[in-house]
């Protein structure tokens, strides 16, 4: 990772997008935006890309690369909000819900320009209803005054990074205890307020050399994800990415340097345990943890941990019954996202599947069908990919958060029953086409090409050509397509006729449909 220091205010560059458990190439780079803005009410979400699930009675509220959407009648009809004050065209980072006062709570985040180029995450803040979405209370992200260089730990005063901006300070997960929020949010760190967001206090947890902290403790480190101007070394376990509350007072935080666990989180000092790779008999497969989840059903903690820096660490999913004293390893290579719970089973949603458990995570079992076959009954949309980022259950029904759609299964049997699509496709008319991800990278997936046929049969060509007009590649050729304003797509794998890739640069694409003016859209094609 590169690093600049800029005396109080730092800007971490971007890692690799797979280094993060939430991002997607479509998140921070959203094509036809505009056909969304200002709608509200819709007969699905408004984005393909479901970051975050979560289910309450016949509610199911998502966080999305294009806003938060919410469903009252359990998938029937959804409300979008996005593009809509408070949320505008940011995307959604991390979603909660306290069970402490019925709220929900959603991060943004933005993308904007880096420092010596090329784009960065910005936090944007926290937005939260009281009210099921009629009303929202936007916070602003929390940051730090260029003086707030330190902070009190018990009788120390521990050095401290003061992080003044929001690049690469964007919230990815939201936990609450009796009172008080928590949050991680990367570059800032762990964070807590006990007003609702008003005022937030950097959380103290321990530095790279040291496996726990008390206030009691004499302590000489720095508060600090990276070294610079203040503190001369940074540490991988003041990075933050995830936290779970399991009880009142017990909460685990998940670093790039292990999962941090305190049982007084209430107190004004909390002590701190750290659980990783290399301090335990039976440890966690990685250091980076990018999810964390707990359930109840088997007081068993289940933690996404993927490799960090140690050549002896592996990916793969990490599960603790005895309250973090030893791990049990699952998936081995896998890169876990989220989970969700049915039960005593869990289902951890990772780049490769949906991998579901009813025995602790002694087997595992992928949904089999999905892909190219597995269709919606009335839209005939199937899903392409295999890349999954969230899971959630409402009694007989599971919730699949995916990439390119979210996905409704109501269960009849294990992994059998009926399935639903939903499809974020929507054009206003037959005169109008786009495409997405775009930018696009084939090295990612396909690109999706949305038009429509009002519904009615027709013949449709569609063509890939360069920025000078010049041909590339058919796409389909005299085929009859039965389209409406939702899809589904035409897909795109980004080569040639010859099955090369392309250079990159801007191309073109051209839907013919019968004998009427073909329609054009533009394509930013990125390696």
């Amino acid at each position: 990772m590169m690093l600049k220091n800029l005396g109080f205010v730092f800007i971490l560059f971007l890692l690799p997008i797979n280094a993060f458990a939430q991002l997607t190439p479509e998140f921070f780079n959203l094509p036809g935006d505009e056909n969304y803005l200002s709608k509200i009410s819709a007969s699905n979400p408004v984005s393909n890309s479901i970051l975050d699930i979560i289910t309450r009675g016949d509610t199911v509220w998502l966080g999305t690369s294009r806003g938060v959407s919410v469903s009252f009648d359990r998938g029937e009809s959804w409300t979008n909000f996005y593009g809509t004050s408070p949320f505008g065209a940011d995307n959604i980072s991390a979603l909660a819900y306290n069970k402490y006062d019925g709220s929900i709570w959603a991060a943004t985040a933005t993308s904007v320009e880096g420092v010596g180029g090329g784009n960065v995450p910005k936090g944007t803040g926290l937005k939260y209803t009281t009210d099921n979405g009629m009303t929202w209370t936007a916070v602003p992200q929390p940051l730090d005054a260029a003086t707030d260089t330190t902070e009190i730990y018990g009788d120390n005063i521990i050095p401290a990074l003061p992080v003044t901006v929001g690049e690469q300070n964007l919230t990815y997960d939201i936990a609450f205890t009796p009172g008080t929020i928590w949050i991680t949010s990367f570059a800032g760190g762990t964070r807590r307020s006990t007003d609702m967001g008003q005022t937030w206090h950097r959380v103290v947890i321990p530095p790279d050399n040291l496996n726990s902290i008390t206030p009691e403790d004499t302590l000489d480190f720095c508060l600090s994800p990276v070294g610079g101007a203040i503190c001369s070394q940074g540490n991988l376990n003041h990075r933050a990415f995830s936290v779970v509350t399991i009880d009142d007072s017990t909460v685990y935080v998940g670093t790039a340097n292990g999962i941090n666990k305190t049982t007084n989180a209430n107190a004004i000092y909390p002590s701190w345990v750290k659980f990783n790779n290399q301090n335990q008999d039976d440890p966690i497969s990685g250091n980076f943890i990018t999810a964390l989840a707990f359930n109840s059903n088997t007081n068993t903690v289940w933690a996404s941990t993927w490799k960090a820096e140690n050549p002896l660490e592996y990916d793969g999913v990490s599960s603790s019954t005895d309250q973090g004293e030893s791990w049990t390893v699952f998936l081995q290579d896998e890169k876990p996202h989220n989970f969700g719970f049915k039960f005593d089973q869990v289902i951890a949603a990772t780049d490769n599947g949906a991998f579901r458990s009813s025995n602790q995570g002694n087997t595992w079992i992928v949904p089999t069908g999905i892909i190219d076959t597995i269709s919606d009954p009335t839209s005939k949309i199937y899903l392409r990919t295999n890349i999954y980022y969230s899971a959630a259950t409402q009694n007989n029904e599971i919730w699949l958060g995916s990439d390119d759609g979210l996905i409704k299964l109501t269960e009849t049997s294990f992994w059998t029953g009926k399935w639903k699509i939903y499809f974020a496709g929507t054009i206003k008319s037959k005169s109008e086409t786009y495409c997405y991800p775009n930018p696009f990278s084939p090295r990612q997936g396909e690109l999706k090409i949305i038009y429509s046929t009002e519904n009615k049969p027709a013949n449709v060509t569609i063509r890939i050509f360069d920025f000078g007009m010049n041909y590339i590649r058919t796409v389909i050729q005299n085929v009859i397509r039965q389209r409406g304003l939702e899809g589904p797509p035409e897909f795109w794998d980004g080569r040639d006729d010859n099955g090369n890739f392309l250079p990159n640069g801007v191309y073109f694409y051209r839907v013919d449909i019968n004998d009427e003016e073909p329609l054009f859209g533009k394509i930013i094609y990125l390696q």
